[in-house]
């Protein structure tokens, strides 16, 4: 295995971990010398897969939420969550795809999009098709800007 296919498994990993986010790996893929189409394949793959992960647990992964912060003696949802179905109410599913990559990040906007009552399929599909522009968006911006290419 060659550098270039683990630093792809790296940034497919990184997409993958909540807060890294695709929008975030790939400058860093890009800037490492990677690949710029393969990293943005790559992180995005990876933090699609959390995506469909979150807004189909979306509801269970709330209640644990709830449930330990509850056992820790806070009260209500944090306020992550907070901001994040605050967000939603503001924007709808389509705000929530656009902004909630570098808002509050894909898998909490997935969570709390099903939270808020949208089908799982629907958001994962819009999230992730949002989170994929960012990302092709940003590794344009670099390309053009002469960093990289």
């Amino acid at each position: 295995m060659n550098l270039e296919t683990l630093g792809l498994f790296g940034v497919f990993l990184a997409g993958a971990i909540p807060w890294f986010e695709a929008i975030a790996v790939v400058p860093a893929g890009i800037l490492i010398g990677l690949d710029p189409v393969a990293t943005v394949v790559a992180a995005v793959l990876g933090n699609t897969i959390t995506i469909f992960l979150f807004a189909y647990l979306g509801a269970n992964i709330r209640e644990r939420w709830l449930k330990r912060r509850v056992a820790k003696g806070k009260t209500g949802e944090s306020p992550k969550f907070q901001k994040a179905l605050r967000a939603f109410d503001r924007y709808g599913i389509f705000g929530m795809a656009f902004l909630g990559p570098i808002l509050i990040g894909t898998q909490f906007a997935a969570a709390a999009s099903v939270a808020a009552g949208v089908k799982p399929l629907k958001v994962s599909i819009f999230i992730s098709v949002g989170m994929a522009l960012w990302a092709t968006g940003i590794a344009s911006v670099m390309g053009l800007s002469g960093l990289v290419f």
